[in-house]
């Protein structure tokens, strides 16, 4: 008979027990660390302690992710309150590069616009872009995060731009994409393209009603 039958007969007959309940006072087994023998009462309890470690290392995990995700939540409701309050396109601009940099603590913001809208001519955020560019951003679903900048935007960031080594690039869209906003650092783990991008996701939408509202008008 296999250890396996064994097993498996206990557990369909748990009358055994009952039956044989001298058996539970005589059965020594192996100290799961170290080569004494104990009780099964005995090894019970070890077996306990370990799933109870388990379940609090797991539980750990839970309260850090949840601290995590409210420290998040706050942050967009901050950056939230920053869109709503802007007066104008200046402001606006103004909120949502402070509040990536100091807030979400992305050390490298630019976006551009392909708005119909020209009475900013001076901005840099108008500057001509790649239909190519437009194109991406249109079929742009999700954010895309990685090792590199597509087509011209690695010069939206200037001088510094030999030094970034990851970015995330985030469409922004009322039905169709009319700006592209890039976030980029200079640590290549910041922006991978496994990570999760709902929060950035998130963003892009607030983001993109603040600026249609505004450039509308």
């Amino acid at each position: 008979m296999k250890a396996e039958d064994v097993a498996a007969y206990l557990k369909e007959h748990p009358e055994f027990y009952e039956e044989y309940a001298y058996l539970l006072m005589e059965l020594v087994i192996p100290h799961p660390h170290g080569g004494r023998a104990i009780s099964i009462g005995e090894r019970q309890v070890l077996a306990l302690r370990e799933k109870v470690k388990v379940l609090e290392s797991k539980l750990g995990e839970l309260i850090q992710f949840g601290e995590e995700n409210d420290a998040v939540g706050e942050k967009v409701h901050r950056i939230t309150l920053a869109l709503m309050m802007a007066r104008d396109l200046e402001s606006l601009l103004y909120s949502i590069y402070f509040n990536l940099r100091e807030d979400f603590a992305v050390p490298h913001v630019a976006l551009r616009l392909w708005s119909d809208v020209t009475q900013f001519p001076e901005l840099p955020e108008f500057e001509p872009v790649s239909n190519e560019l437009r194109v991406y951003a249109d079929n742009l679903t999700n954010p895309s995060c990685g090792a590199h900048a597509l087509y011209d935007t690695m010069n939206w960031f200037g001088e510094n731009s030999e030094h970034l080594r990851s970015f995330a690039m985030v469409a922004l869209r009322e039905e169709q994409a009319f700006g592209l906003l890039m976030l980029a650092s200079e640590d290549p783990e910041r922006f991978y393209p496994e990570m999760g991008t709902l929060y950035l996701k998130r963003l892009g939408e607030l983001i993109s009603v603040a600026l249609m509202r505004t450039l509308k008008g």
